[in-house]
């Protein structure tokens, strides 16, 4: 389902701010021929209320003319490669059922405040809307933010009890983030914050879990928050079964489960550091737990 332009949702053909883990960015349309529309689950994260960190205009243009020169700093071997020219970013986007021409680029200042979206106009219906940050754009944006100091995003599942409390499960693919998100889907006063993709940052002296767009299997997204309270690192097993784990152990999991942009050192400094931290001071445990009901009735009655 997809959002337009109306009085009822606030959203303008020439503006829309997008507010995920306390982050806004704004998208403007700076052609009037192009519609600009919300999609997916990224609707639940509109949010006029905020000024925008980032400020984003999107505008059509025959890529096939441009040249994507400077040096290459990532090739992800699928849709997106990563440049760097005149110090800001350059991003990407290609797909092998459209062409070789790229159906995206997006040029970014390396701070993330400021850039410009270019769509390729051939591949496109102008008569119809699009959303010029659509996925993995989007997502590419917030890590690079959260990078620069403010925070990481990890493969998890994300789930607030009915006490207010930040549960956070964290696991590869097929380790069983959309089992547990689904098992907690239900119960009452819970809320399920991702059954994918996790955002953790510090505000203030707390330690912050927030819900993102970007979610799994099981379609759950909530652009909600709750302080990290434990930490679990998922393990599908016949019985349910809990092992404190040391910081050590705990920092190397997150790091593999997490989107760390390793070109950039500043970066990856802070990243890493940043999960010394929440390791530190938030519990860390290895979860064993065989997917029914009874591990949520598990993990509520852990003492604190």
């Amino acid at each position: 389902m997809a959002v337009g332009f109306s009085k009822k949702n606030g959203l303008t053909p020439d503006r829309t701010v997008i507010k995920v883990a306390d982050i806004g960015y704004s998208i403007t349309s700076a052609d009037p021929t192009m519609k600009i529309q919300i999609q997916g689950t990224s609707k639940d994260f509109i949010n006029h209320g905020v000024n925008p960190e980032m400020t984003l205009k999107a505008q059509w243009r025959d890529l096939s003319a441009m040249k994507l020169e400077g040096q290459k700093l990532f090739e992800s071997n699928a849709v997106w490669n990563l440049f760097q020219r005149n110090g800001n970013y350059l991003f990407s986007f290609t797909s092998r059922a459209l062409g070789p021409v790229p159906y995206k680029v997006a040029q970014i200042q390396k701070d993330l405040t400021r850039g410009e979206v270019f769509l390729h106009r051939p591949y496109f219906n102008q008569d119809k809307s699009i959303y010029p940050l659509a996925f993995p754009l989007d997502e590419l944006l917030c890590i690079h933010y959260l990078a620069l100091g403010r925070g990481a995003e990890i493969h998890a599942c994300g789930v607030i009890d009915s006490l207010g409390k930040g549960h956070m499960f964290v696991g590869q693919s097929g380790e069983g983030k959309t089992t547990m998100a689904r098992l907690w889907q239900n119960e009452p006063a819970c809320t399920v914050l991702s059954d994918d993709r996790i955002i953790l940052r510090r505000i203030g002296k707390e330690l912050w879990m927030y819900g993102t767009p970007w979610h799994g299997e099981a379609g759950l997204a909530s652009s909600a928050r709750a302080p990290l309270t434990q930490i679990y690192f998922l393990q599908p097993s016949r019985v349910n079964e809990l092992v404190q784990m040391d910081t050590t152990e705990a920092m190397a999991r997150l790091i593999s489960c997490s989107f760390l942009p390793f070109y950039n050192p500043e970066a990856l400094e802070f990243t890493l550091g940043f999960f010394e931290e929440v390791t530190g001071v938030v519990p860390c445990y290895g979860l064993k737990f065989f997917p029914d009901k009874k591990v949520v009735e598990f993990i509520k009655n852990l003492k604190d």
